[in-house]
């Protein structure tokens, strides 16, 4: 019998806008074509990927030497980007497989999860539809949720990626968005819980709200969920910055049998965001913000407007 525990980093990041360089008529991608304002190049695009790797392929590196082996991603387009940045310069070794179903998104984004199909066995997958009408009855789309269901270590884990409605007409003005998307986390974690009492639940994603807003506090309540991102959150440190103020909208929940050692080869042990030198303005009055890709139509050549977090866990046996 082995006693070396193994450390599991969990991931989640916004990749801000991977759109391929095609256009596609059926989503509305028209600002991410090489003849767009934007100006979105085959170099631009590989850059994009290559850099993107780089980071997924560091994230949680304090404490482990390996990749993280479960990365739930937002924004991203289409299989075609996923199977470029999986095949990727950064990430080609870590042999990432991918799960991705196309939704009704208006901006025609999704998400997606990246696993190592050595390390955690995929059984199930599927999506949610959450239902949104604006003011004229008219449906208003949104990203689906997904739900993939595997094994990790011997344990049946169930992982809930999101991309929450965005405060674009208001924080208030939207908050009914991702209150009616809590709902629907709510009953897919009782429906995983009517199959098994036990189920253990991760719920990642970019929630477009704060660890302290409704939303959150509904999927945590009702869910029994713990958020380790409450406390990782200060004045300094957060996912992502807006009018110079640190928000954490990227977070990840679990239920609480992760702190159950005596029922558990898996137990939670750190959460972080993963905010290194290399992913920040390094001058100017945006430094230690997140380098982004573009702002507006500037081209800047960085990675995304939000940093990747993460949760680990470690292994008893």
């Amino acid at each position: 019998m082995n006693n070396t525990s193994e450390t599991y980093t969990i991931a989640f990041y916004n990749i801000e806008n991977l759109f391929d360089i095609e256009n596609d008529p059926l989503t509305n991608d028209d600002d991410f074509l090489p003849t767009s304002v934007k100006r979105w190049t085959p170099k631009r695009y590989k850059n994009k990927l290559r850099k993107l790797g780089s980071v997924i392929s560091q994230i949680g590196e304090e404490n482990t030497s390996e990749a993280p082996v479960i990365v739930g991603l937002a924004e991203v387009e289409n299989k075609t980007v996923l199977s470029d940045l999986v095949r990727s310069k950064n990430l080609i070794e870590e042999s990432y497989s991918y799960v991705h179903y196309d939704s009704s998104d208006e901006r025609g984004i999704d998400v997606a999860l990246l696993y190592k199909s050595d390390v955690f066995k995929v059984e199930n997958s599927e999506t949610f539809s959450v239902y949104l009408q604006n003011e004229f009855g008219v449906q208003d789309f949104t990203r689906d949720i997904l739900l993939v269901q595997g094994k990790l270590h011997n344990e049946n884990i169930n992982i809930i990626v999101n991309h929450w409605s965005s405060r674009r007409e208001g924080e208030n003005e939207t908050e009914h968005k991702r209150i009616a998307a809590a709902n629907v986390v709510n009953s897919i974690i009782k429906m995983l819980k009517n199959e098994d009492t036990n189920a253990k639940v991760i719920v990642m994603g970019d929630f477009n709200d704060n660890p302290n807003n409704n939303s959150i506090a509904i999927i945590e309540k009702e869910s029994s969920l713990y958020n380790p991102f409450k406390t990782v959150w200060s004045r300094e440190k957060g996912s992502l910055n807006h009018d110079f103020q640190w928000n954490f909208f990227d977070q990840i929940l679990f239920s609480t049998n992760f702190f159950d050692t005596s029922n558990s080869n898996l137990s939670f042990d750190k959460a972080n965001v993963y905010n290194s030198k290399f992913l920040t303005q390094y001058h100017g009055k945006y430094k230690g913000q997140p380098f982004r890709t573009y702002v507006g139509k500037k081209y800047k050549g960085g990675y995304s407007d939000h940093f990747p977090i993460y949760i680990q866990l470690k292994s008893s046996s």
